[in-house]
């Protein structure tokens, strides 16, 4: 009969007990709906702030456990005769270590950075249950995926413990000495650096010439026969030969300039051995205490003594405009001389501008309080001892020289003076 008739059948003989059944089903529906739908929301509410691989990892890694634990459900009947209840509860107690396992190795790597024992043990239940499932299969193949499956749990938990690490901590666990990379670089297929193919090649030319020019050196140091001096000689020629050709070494004032730095590093090698590094753990040296300032009070009352080689005469009676035109040219001769790091003296203004002795002294007494000449003549006091007169000899020094000059003196001059 069939199935639509046996139901007719059924509805026809016993109408109470179709009506109970109806309302059970429905019942049970209603319940199956509101409980799929709580957990629709549960799951949506977990993987809101989640990226995708992560829950696509947890559902690949829960299918895999899933059938590792069917074939420890065979495992547990066939080969243990477990039966009933006591297989129902016996059964997945691996797959139970394995999921325990691997949330107290997340917990581990959320506090402590590192999965620890846990991890191990994700790997080691694992493999248990890969090999005790393969162990009941009809057929290599079966044996083949129930090994496979296990594994490939485990595999995608390790890899969502790796983001999950690189995300903590902001690096990977280790770097690896092994790369493709670094195997590439070792035979020198590939470049270590972000330099293009020419200056590679621009580098390794001009480093065959620093090279070839050292052995010539080095030959002819040793006092070789000539038959080496020769043979060598045509080797840097031909390296420079090349150099030219291929660098732009004849017109390239950069390229000029790294020759010469690798040759004056590979001719002067020797002069490694006599250095005297500085200790880096070495107490600092005790460096002698400052003068102490000359105060500000003590050199503005400081008077410019008239020089031996001048003498102070009347100040003759010039117009304002004279005078006016004289004091820019001493202003500007000052400028000058403090730009330089000079403090000039008042016979050195008076000579320039051609003004009485006295006059100068006046101007100079007023100008050396300014902010630059006044940190001249109080760095000199502090550095050397110099107290500002005035009256000190000039002493010229080349720019490349000049430390500090006060009054025409600089730190030697204390020493001349006496």
């Amino acid at each position: 009969m069939p199935p639509i008739d046996q139901i007719t059948a059924f509805v026809s003989a016993h109408p109470v007990g179709t009506v109970i059944i109806s309302v059970i089903a429905l019942v049970l529906l209603v319940l199956a709906f509101f409980a799929l739908r709580a957990l629709t929301r549960l799951f949506r509410r977990w993987a809101a702030g989640r990226p995708t691989e992560d829950i696509l990892t947890i559902v690949a890694a829960s299918i895999a456990t899933g059938v590792s634990a069917q074939g420890m459900w065979r495992f547990s009947g066939d080969v243990l005769g477990f039966d009933g209840p006591l297989r129902l509860l016996l059964f997945a107690f691996i797959e139970v270590a394995v999921i325990t396992s691997a949330v107290r190795a997340r917990r581990n790597m959320r506090e402590n950075y590192s999965a620890g024992i846990d991890g191990i043990a994700v790997w080691v239940f694992t493999s248990l249950s890969a090999v005790l499932s393969s162990m009941d299969a009809r057929s290599v193949a079966e044996a083949v995926f129930r090994l496979a499956a296990p594994l490939v749990a485990a595999w995608l938990w390790e890899r969502g413990m790796a983001i999950e690490r690189v995300r903590i901590t902001g690096r990977g666990r280790i770097n690896w000495r092994l790369t493709p990379e670094r195997v590439l670089v070792r035979v020198g297929l590939a470049e270590a650096s972000d330099r293009t193919a020419s200056e590679v090649d621009a580098h390794r030319r001009l480093t065959r010439v620093a090279l070839a020019a050292k052995r010539v050196r080095a030959l002819r140091e040793a006092g070789a026969s000539d038959r080496k001096l020769r043979t060598a000689m045509a080797k840097l020629d031909k390296a420079m030969d090349q150099a030219v050709e291929f660098t732009g070494l004849a017109v390239d004032e950069k390229r000029q300039e790294a020759l010469l730095s690798q040759i004056g590093a590979l001719y002067n090698t020797s002069a490694l051995i006599d250095l005297a590094p500085p200790v880096p753990w070495a107490p600092e040296p005790e460096q002698p205490p400052a003068p102490p300032a000359l105060p500000a009070t003590a050199i503005a009352e400081l008077i410019d003594d008239e020089d031996d080689d001048m003498a102070a005469g009347p100040a003759p009676v010039v117009d304002t405009a004279q005078r006016a035109a004289q004091l820019r040219t001493a202003r500007n001769y000052w400028d000058q001389q403090i730009a330089r790091r000079y403090v000039p003296r008042a016979a050195d203004i008076a000579q320039e501008v051609g003004i009485p002795l006295l006059v100068a002294k006046e101007w100079r007494a007023l100008w050396k309080l300014e902010p630059q000449a006044h940190a001249l003549i109080e760095a000199a006091y502090r550095e050397h001892g110099i107290i500002d007169t005035g009256t000190f000899p000039a002493i010229e020094v080349p720019e490349r020289e000049r430390v500090l000059v006060v009054n025409g003196s600089h730190a030697g001059a204390s020493a001349h003076d006496s």
